[in-house]
Parts: structure tokens; sequence; C-alpha cells
């Protein structure tokens, strides 16, 4: 190779001039067809997540009502079951099928994007030859001993073992080892200076099985250190020492009062807060545990998803530790579903031993497989043959490469967002219609960068720095998680991959449902390049200058963003009205719950192929 005379990222993978890194050689703009030997969506980096042209045609249906899609091709293709998504919900939904009604019955999974998994996302960076991994959104499964029966059948049948993680897997000695904690960024931008201050000034944090929470400072000196004015840091001391004893009111009367009182008034009227940079700080505490900023909290709220002005007390307790996370986080999950339903897909058997396995993409869609998954493939309108109360068929309308599809059903799951129903399913009862229609989604980034070894993060002492000034609000070390033969990096001289969360909002004071409506136009409206220039800033004001350089240690950036990510839920029994089944339509989803965990998605998916008869 020639002498190296810049460097630009394209589509998110550092470059040299002169050289391709792109995955197998494929162009980064090519559009690859799903049976292409040569396909693996887990390498690109990017724009994923809702990746560019994954939303074209749902939002065409959803927001214009677009019905005409020009000459559309039957396929002589029928199918006992099509899944609509191909999130951990619609997986479960085909495996539960199969399992009740017989492994010889063909199912369809369709879904929109060009990966399976939906939330649960498996990011590889490949960093001077080693592959490293991180997730792009559904995380870990959360308290797996709690969860159901079906649940518990389902992930041993897959090769899950949860015993493995209480084991060793997950390095729970790995922060406390490395005596690395959380911090808090504040940037020049924001606060008049970069400063990094060794503490979180919330309880955000604690999620993160054995992360040391800031232990080096007392109060006082958390909020002597923070970059405000004197009145300020005497404000922000006394949110810090704050909690219910600083509400002045009997105990029988407190219980309605932070239910009905908003968080920023508990600030202003029951801590004394004036200094415009502490509510700054407060908004963003609570990031995607309460799915919205805590102007939009009630006290009860606030505190519940561990915003400041609270005692700091473990979310998880010993017997749901927040440490059963793969490598690539549910995606690890995922895998395994697809694994156990096209067994010729990959190599190993259960979840562990797929840790490190390369997925041949070309088999999901073979016409010889009893579950067939066909990806960039939009539903766009499921309609009975006749009265849904009699018909014998469904016919399910999809869009792949812009031409149109139609297939042939005995019965179909919507396992994808709740809100899209009302828009591709004809027919539904009025009351149901509108139900759905209640239901919603916040908008989450998930941005995974790839580094050449973590010395500055190291130096820094940081295992999560909340950063209230900026886009990505927290940054954080990848959980400590070695199985199935991946190692977990070991020392700040190797390559690893941290993790930075953002929850976007909208206009602080407006309602949530707007607020995640004007984030997600501002979020899927944002090119690759705003979200480089943003890590770029990010990270070059966080890290110590003399160890990081961001163009010689970044190699790689997936900015997963998810444009409906968690759940909320719509007021009163929508949830319920909305998931009735429709004739030979059932709906599994977490929306339908609601809740936002790998083990509702399950549960959900269960309760589907139940309805189904």
């Amino acid at each position: 190779m020639g002498k190296i005379t810049r460097r630009d990222f394209i589509n998110g993978t550092l470059l040299a001039a002169g050289a391709t890194m792109l995955p197998f050689g494929c162009a980064s703009d090519a559009v690859v067809n799903s049976l292409n030997p040569l396909y693996y969506p887990p390498s690109l980096t990017g724009l994923r997540g809702s990746h560019i042209g994954s939303n074209t045609h749902s939002h065409a249906r959803a927001w214009t009502g677009k019905s005409d899609w020009g000459k559309t091709t039957e396929l002589e293709e029928e199918y006992d079951l099509v899944v609509v998504g191909g999130g951990i919900s619609g997986l479960a939904a085909a495996y539960f099928y199969q399992q009740k009604h017989g492994m010889d019955k063909k199912i369809l999974i369709l879904d929109n994007h060009d990966d399976f998994g939906g939330h649960a996302k498996r990011n590889e960076h490949m960093i001077d030859g080693k592959m490293v991994l991180g997730h792009g959104g559904s995380q870990s499964i959360v308290g797996p001993k709690r969860g159901s029966d079906t649940v518990h059948a389902l992930l041993k049948d897959i090769g899950v073992d949860i015993s493995k993680f209480d084991d060793g897997a997950y390095d729970k000695d790995f922060f406390k080892r490395n005596d690395l904690m959380a911090v808090t960024y504040f940037n020049k931008e924001t606060f008049g200076e970069d400063k990094v201050v060794s503490h979180p000034y919330c309880n955000y944090p604690n999620y993160i099985e054995g992360i040391v929470m800031g232990g080096k400072l007392t109060n006082e000196e958390a909020a002597e250190q923070a970059p405000l004015s004197e009145s300020g840091k005497a404000q922000l001391l006394n949110v810090l020492n704050g909690g219910f004893h600083k509400i002045d009111l009997p105990k029988e009367e407190l219980r309605a009062y932070v239910r009905k009182t908003p968080y920023y008034d508990y600030l202003k009227n029951d801590l004394g807060v004036e200094d415009p940079l502490i509510y700054k700080m407060a908004r963003n505490t609570a990031l995607d545990w309460a799915t919205k900023g805590t102007d939009c909290s009630n006290i009860r709220g606030a505190k519940s998803a561990g915003a400041m002005g609270f005692e700091p007390k473990a979310v998880y307790d010993e017997e749901t530790p927040y440490i059963y996370h793969f490598p690539d986080g549910n995606a690890g999950v995922a895998r395994a579903m697809v694994k156990k339903m096209i067994p010729a897909i990959a190599e190993g058997n259960g979840a562990e031993e797929l840790v490190l396995a390369v997925f041949k993409y070309a088999e999901l869609d073979k016409p010889t497989n009893a579950v067939r998954i066909r990806l960039s493939s939009t539903v766009v309108n499921v309609e009975h043959v006749g009265d849904a109360k009699d018909a014998d068929e469904v016919v399910v309308n999809y869009i792949n490469e812009d031409k149109s599809y139609k297939v042939k059903a005995k019965n179909v799951v919507m396992a994808c967002y709740n809100m899209m129903i009302p828009h591709i399913v004809t027919g539904l009862p009025e009351e149901q219609h509108a139900a759905l229609r209640l239901q919603t989604k916040c908008p989450l980034v998930y941005t995974t960068v790839g580094l050449r070894n973590w010395k500055a993060i190291k130096k820094l002492g940081m295992g999560m720095a909340m950063s209230p000034g900026n886009w990505h609000q927290a940054v954080l070390m990848d959980f400590p998680v070695s199985i199935g033969g991946y190692e977990y990096t070991k020392t700040p001289d190797d390559p690893c991959v941290i993790q930075m969360i953002s929850c976007p909002y909208g206009t602080e004071g407006t309602p949530a449902r707007d607020q995640f409506k004007e984030a997600r136009y501002e979020m899927l409206g944002r090119e690759f390049a705003d979200y480089e220039k943003e890590i770029r800033s990010h990270l070059t004001g966080m890290f110590p200058k003399d160890l990081f350089d961001f163009d010689r240690d970044v190699t790689s950036i997936t900015v997963n963003r998810w444009g409906h990510g968690y759940t909320v839920g719509g007021p009163d029994d929508s949830t319920k009205i909305g998931r009735q089944p429709f004739g030979r339509i059932t709906i599994a989803n977490c929306d339908s719950a609601p809740g936002a965990d790998a083990k509702t998605a399950i549960d959900m998916a269960a309760r589907a192929v139940k309805e189904l008869g």
C-alpha cells in the first residue's frame, strides 16, 4: 500500500485512502440480494437499526395512505403462517407455531429490515484483524429466573444456559479491578469547560452489575467540582442530598403528592433549584429507563428511573442481576432461535456455540425450508379473503426492492409495531383500530464505537460517563462478557467496543408523545456525517488528549437508530383492546403487553399463537 495521505469515515468505517475495508468487498451502497452468499449485515457499519430505506414504504403507507404499489406479483406460495416482523417476538411466534402444530408447517417471516432480530441487533467491528462484538439495541435477558415456564422452556431448547453468566461468563469484578467508575462529563459548549468529575450525580448507572458508583467523592465534593456558579453548586448539593425527607408533608399525603406532582416542581419547590444548568443535568439523568426526559415525569417516575435528587440504590437485587447478556446482546437469543428453525444457517448447537458463528444468510429464504425469513420486505396490507369471521385465508401484500408481491396464509401473526397495525390490517373493528393508534414508542439511538485500545478510558477511570450536555447522554464500556470462545477485552492495550446511548428529546415542557415525534424526525433526518461529528466532539472533549486521538484510535462507528424504540403503552385499556384477535390474525409484540424486554416479547408470541387455535 502507498503512503496514506488522509483518513476519512465512509459509512462508519475508517478507511485508509486507496484501501477497502467494506465487508466482503461489497460497495457500501450496493443493494445486495438476501440470497447472495456474501451478504452479511452484522458486519455493516454506519447508519443501522432503522437503516436508510427500512421505513420508506411503511412511512408512505402510514403518512400518506399510499395503496397503489403498481403491478403486484401473486406468488405461488401458500403458508400455514405468515409472521409480520422478524424480531424476538416474531421469531418466537414462528417457533411456538412449529412446536404446537408440527415441524413441517410452512412459515414465512417478513421483515422490513436487512437483518433479522428487530431491536436485537448484532454489531461486529473488525479492529486490526480482530472481531469485536457489540449490541445495537436489545441488551440483556432481564431477570430470566423470574420468567414464565414458557420463556424458560424456549431458552432451554435453543441452548441459552443462564447459569453460565452466574458462573463467570459475566466478569462482575471487571470495573472494580480496573478502577472504572461512574463519572460525569461536562462539555465546554454547555458548561463552559470540558471537565470529567468522578461522580454520576444520579442513580442511572446502577443497572450495570459491578460498576463503581463514583465512591471517591462525597456529595459536598461532587457539588464543589461541578462547573457551576457558587449559587449553582449550593443548589446542586441540596439536590444530591435530596429525597422524600425534603418534602414537607405528612406521610399520609406524601404518596399522592409524588404521583401527581411534576419532578421539575419537586426540584424547584422542594429542593430550591433555580440554575438552568441543574435542570439540564436533571433532564438527562433518566435516559432510556424513563423513555423520556424528566421534564415529563412525576416525582415517583423520576425516582424509579434513577433521576437526580434521590438517594442512590441498586436497581437489581442478587436474584435478578443485570448480567444475562451475550456479547452481541439479545441478538444471541435471536440467532439461536433462527438456528433452531433453519439448521443449515450456521455450525454449532445452542446460543453459546453460535457466538462466533458466521451465519449463512443465503439459507434464510430457501424454498426447501419449513421456515423462511424474507428480509427487506415491508408488509403494506394484510386482508382476510372474505369476512374475517368465516375466512379460511389471509392475503399478505409486501414490498421488496420497490416491487409488490402477495402471498397467502392460513394464519397471520402481527409481530410488528402496534401503531403500524391499523395502517396495514384491513377491516379492523373501529374500537381496536382506535386503540392501536394510541400506542407509541420512544426514539432511541445505541451507537457502538470500535477503539484500538482503551488507555484513555483507563486513565479517566470511566466505566460509564453521564454526559448531560451531549446528544449521546451516556458513554460506557460494554458489558464484560466472555462466552462461547469469545473473549472480552482484557487490558487497556486491547481493542474494545464502547456503547453510546441517546434518548433524544423534543422541546422541553411539551407532552412526551409530541417530543417523541419531534425527536424521531430529527434523528432520522440526520446523516451519518452529523452523527460522526457529534461523536468526534464528544470523545475528543472527554478523553485525555495525551492518550486519545480520534482519527488514530477510532476504527469504526455503527449508529443503531430506532425511530420506534422502547414501548410506551397507551392509556387505560387501549393495550388490551388493541391486541385482541381479529379473525385469523393475532398480535404478538412487546407493545401488546405493554413491556420492553425479551421475556415479554416471547410471552406475547406464545399468547398470539395460542389465540390462533
